[in-house]
C-alpha cells in the first residue's frame, strides 16, 4: 500500500484520512447524478485538513492564460483563497518562499491506465479491456483500479493532482472511465473526485476491428459503425421505454449508453484519422450526443477548425506517430494546430505511466516542435494543455484546473520554468495539503513493491 501520507498527514486530522478509504454505505437501487451522494460507488473522497500555506514571490502560470510575475499564492481550508501580490495571512500561515520558483495548478491526465494497468506487469493485474464482446458500456473502470498501482505516486512527483483512468480500446465501447484525486487511499471510491462527471470510452479504427475480427466483428471499419449505431438505437429504444413507464429491468450497458445521449456521462473516444473524427461528430449528431475529447488523434491537425466549432477537445501525444498504420500520418506540430484554431481545444494527455510523470516536458516538447515552423507559444498558454484544458474536458473546470479563488487549492511549485528538462516539481498540494515534498522523504510516495529499490531510497520516483 501506499506509505507517505500516513506518518506526515493522519496526525492532522485521523478522522480525515480514515475516511478516505470509507465507503461502507450500501448504494441505493437506482443511480443519481456524480457528487448527490446517493449514486453507486459514490465518492468518499475527504480534503485532509492542513493549515494555511503562502507562497511568495514565484513566478505563477495561472492556467487560465495569465503570467503573474513575483505573485503569492495563498491557500486556506483547502481552496484557493487569493493569488496576487503582497498578500498576508494570519499567523499560523506557512510561509514557502518561491522566489526563483514557478507555480502552476496541478496537472491533470485526462488518459490514463494506472490502476487498471498498474505495476508491476502481470496477467493477473490486466484489468483495462473487457474483451468479452464489442461493446460493454455495462463496465466501469473504476471496479478495476488498484490504489496500490506505484504508478500513482510517480506521477504525483511529477505534478499530476487528478488523473481520468479509462478502460483500454479493444472494443467499440469499453465502458465508464473514472476521474480520481491523486492521493494515497485504501478504495477507489476514496480517490473518486467528487462529483466529475464519469466519462464513455469508445473506439473506432484498428483496435476492435482486429480484437474481435476473428470473434464474429466487427471485421472492418464499416461494421466498427454499423456496431455503434446499432447500440445506440437500442439505448434510444430503451431510455424512452423508461422514461415513458420507468418500468421493466435495468440494463447496466443501455444505462451508460443513454446516459451518454442524455450528456450526463462526456464521451471520450479513441481515434486517430481525420476521416473517422469526422465519421464521429457524425454519429454523435445522428445520437444526440456530444464528444467531449477525441483521443491520441494524431491527424487531428487536419480538422482542428471542425473540432474548435463544434467544441470538441483534442488530447494528443506531443510526438507518437508511426507505430500503426492508422498513426502513420502524425506529425510533430498537431498539438498546436489544433491549439491554434479559435476556440480551440488543446490537450496533452499520457496514455503511458511512464509518460505521465513528465507531462510537463511533454508539452515543452509541442512548444519547441512548433517554434521550428515559427509558431512561438508562452508558458502561460501551454500550461493550459495540461490543466485548464483538461479540466475542462472532465466536466470539473469549474472547481479546478486554473489557480482562482475558490477552487481546489491543487497545485504545484517547480525549481524553476516547468518547460524545461531540468524541471522537477517540489511541492505538490492537493486540497491546500502538501502530499510531495522532494525535500521531504516522509513526503516522498513509496510503495510495497519500491521498497528498497535505489529509486525510492533516492526519492527519484520520475
Amino acid at each position: 500500500m501506499l506509505r507517505p501520507l500516513t506518518a506526515a498527514l493522519c496526525a492532522a486530522l485521523l478522522a480525515g484520512c480514515a475516511s478516505t478509504g470509507g465507503g461502507d454505505t450500501p448504494p441505493p437501487a437506482a443511480e443519481a447524478r456524480p457528487g448527490s451522494g446517493q449514486e453507486p460507488y459514490a465518492s468518499t473522497y475527504r480534503a485532509i485538513a492542513a493549515p494555511p500555506v503562502l507562497i511568495t514571490g514565484a513566478t505563477v502560470l495561472t492556467g487560465d492564460g495569465r503570467r503573474l510575475e513575483g505573485a503569492d499564492v495563498l491557500m486556506q481550508d483547502g481552496r484557493i483563497a487569493a493569488v496576487g501580490s503582497g498578500l498576508t495571512a494570519g499567523s499560523d500561515v506557512v510561509r514557502v518562499d518561491g522566489r526563483g520558483k514557478w507555480v502552476t495548478p496541478g496537472l491533470i491526465d485526462v488518459h490514463s491506465h494506472l490502476g487498471v494497468y498498474p505495476s508491476p506487469g502481470a496477467s493477473a493485474h490486466s484489468d483495462g479491456n473487457e474483451a468479452t464482446a464489442p461493446v460493454t458500456a455495462q463496465v466501469w473502470a473504476e471496479h478495476s483500479v488498484w490504489p496500490q498501482d506505484p504508478g500513482f505516486g510517480a506521477a504525483l512527483a511529477g505534478g499530476v493532482t487528478a488523473l481520468q483512468i479509462l478502460p483500454g480500446s479493444a472494443n467499440l465501447v469499453g465502458g465508464r472511465g473514472v476521474t480520481l484525486k491523486n492521493v494515497a487511499a485504501t478504495t477507489a471510491q476514496g480517490m473518486k473526485f467528487p462529483g466529475a462527471p464519469h466519462g464513455l470510452k469508445m473506439a473506432c479504427g484498428e483496435n476492435p476491428k482486429r480484437v474481435y475480427g476473428q470473434k464474429g466483428g466487427p471485421s472492418t471499419r464499416m461494421g466498427n459503425v454499423a456496431g455503434y449505431r446499432a447500440a445506440f438505437i437500442d439505448a434510444q429504444d430503451y431510455a424512452k421505454k423508461r422514461e415513458k413507464d420507468g418500468s421493466g429491468k435495468r440494463d447496466l450497458k443501455l444505462d451508460t449508453l443513454a446516459g451518454a445521449m442524455a450528456g450526463d456521462i462526456l464521451v471520450h473516444i479513441h481515434c486517430y484519422r481525420a476521416d473517422e473524427m469526422a465519421q464521429m461528430l457524425d454519429l454523435a449528431k445522428e445520437f444526440d450526443f456530444k464528444v467531449a475529447a477525441f483521443h491520441h488523434g494524431v491527424e487531428a491537425y487536419k480538422l482542428a477548425d471542425r473540432l474548435a466549432a463544434d467544441g470538441v477537445c483534442g488530447a494528443l501525444w506531443a510526438d507518437w506517430w508511426g507505430f500503426k498504420m492508422e498513426a502513420f500520418d502524425g506529425i510533430q506540430e498537431n498539438i498546436a494546430i489544433v491549439d491554434r484554431a479559435p476556440n480551440g481545444c488543446a490537450i496533452v494527455h499520457s496514455d503511458s505511466d511512464e509518460g505521465i510523470q513528465r507531462l510537463n516536458q511533454e508539452a515543452a516538447k509541442v512548444m519547441a516542435n512548433a517554434r521550428r515552423v515559427g509558431i512561438e507559444i508562452a508558458p502561460e498558454r501551454a500550461i493550459r494543455w495540461i490543466t485548464q484544458n483538461a479540466a475542462k474536458s472532465l466536466g470539473v473546470l469549474d472547481v479546478t484546473g486554473t489557480l482562482e479563488a475558490g477552487k481546489m487549492a491543487d497545485v504545484v511549485l517547480w525549481n524553476g520554468n516547468p518547460f524545461t528538462v531540468y524541471a522537477h516539481a517540489e511541492q505538490v498540494y492537493i486540497d491546500g495539503a502538501r502530499l510531495y515534498d522532494r525535500a521531504d522523504p516522509r513526503l516522498r510516495p513509496t510503495t510495497d513493491f519500491m521498497l528498497g529499490q535505489p529509486t525510492a531510497a533516492a526519492g527519484g520516483a520520475r
